[in-house]
Order: C-alpha cells, then structure tokens, then sequence
C-alpha cells in the first residue's frame, strides 16, 4: 500500500520562505504525477502545484512566481519551495500522488502551514 509523508509545515512570518517535503512509500507500477493541494479554514481543497514524471509543471495562479515544486523519482519524493508567504498561504497542506492505474489519488495526513502578519 502506497504512504505519503510531508514534512516541512510550521509557523512563518509573511515574507518568509518554507520548504515542504513529500516521501512516497510502497509498490506503484507507474505514477501520473505527484502535488500539493491546500485547504483553508472555510474553503475547499485546491491544487497548489504537480509536477508529472516528464517534469511539467503546473501552478494555481495565486502561487505563481513565488513557490517551486519539484521532485526525485527514485525514491519518489516531492518537493514544494514557497517563498515570498502570505497570510492567504495558511492552509492545511497535502502532498499528492496520482497513480497511473485509474487515475487513483493517494493522500497524505497533512501539514500546517502558517502565514502571520
């Protein structure tokens, strides 16, 4: 069974920069892409960035020019660099992958990011 561990979360000043990181364990026979989604007290969860294993990219609006994903396939791991934090950057964060077979989505538990003021 597939296990996806993020770490990096924690509490930043706005201005700041943190770096999460995402490791995928167990057996995939081929992997579509691997992410980062958010959710925000009160909104529902929205793709922040993935990254597909040809490597392209791609990033929700709000994030563009200030967060880079980026990943290693072997062990297959995710990272997302986010610069130049907001207060609207706190959110629950949660690294992704998506399986090649049935398109099917593994999650991870979730880390908090904190944007203060």
């Amino acid at each position: 069974q597939v296990q996806l561990v993020e770490s990096g979360g924690g509490l930043v000043q706005a201005g700041g920069s943190l770096r999460l990181s995402c490791a995928a364990s167990g057996t995939i026979f081929s992997i579509n892409a691997m992410g980062w989604y958010r959710q925000a007290p009160g909104k529902q969860r929205e793709l922040v960035a993935s990254i597909t294993t040809s490597g392209v990219t791609n990033y929700a609006d709000s994030v563009k020019g200030r967060f880079t994903i980026s990943r290693d396939n072997a062990p297959n791991t995710v990272y997302l660099q986010m610069n130049s934090l907001k207060p609207e950057d706190t959110a629950v964060y949660y690294c992704n992958l998506r399986a090649a077979l049935r398109r099917y989505d593994y999650w991870g538990q979730g880390t908090q990011i904190t944007v203060s003021s």
